[in-house]
């Protein structure tokens, strides 16, 4: 069956970076778009980047733009998520996903396949 297992998260002080990977098994890797989701405690999942089938385009949410960049290896079926310039704002359980058709919006909606995600605290 299809597994996309999230690793890296942690606790880490305002600045700081953290780099989250998704391993991938059970599917063809290079045949599905990728993106990272994050939920904050209380509120809605949110998409945080999504990145296309051979990583040619990307797309990120405002809140992020120039802090976090989403990059992936098609050889090793990973995609990772490097968070630069942490802030308090960015606590949140984040979710690797998989869909078929590349898209820019931050709809959680037309995602095959989820993670069960990884949790990140950004301290002040």
């Amino acid at each position: 069956q299809v597994r996309l297992v999230e690793s890296g998260g942690g606790l880490v002080q305002a600045g700081g970076s953290l780099r989250l990977s998704c391993t991938a098994s059970g599917l063809t890797f290079n045949d599905y778009a990728m993106a990272w989701f994050r939920q904050p405690p209380g509120k809605e999942r949110e998409a945080v980047a999504v990145i296309s089938k051979a990583g040619f385009s990307t797309h990120y949410a405002d809140s992020v733009k120039g802090r976090f960049t989403i990059s992936r290896d098609n050889a090793k079926n990973t995609v990772d998520l490097q968070m630069d310039s942490l802030k308090p704002e960015d606590t949140a359980d984040y979710y690797c996903a998989a869909r078929e058709i590349y898209t820019n919006s931050n709809s959680p909606k037309g995602y095959n396949y989820w993670g069960q995600g990884t949790s990140v605290t950004v301290s002040s």
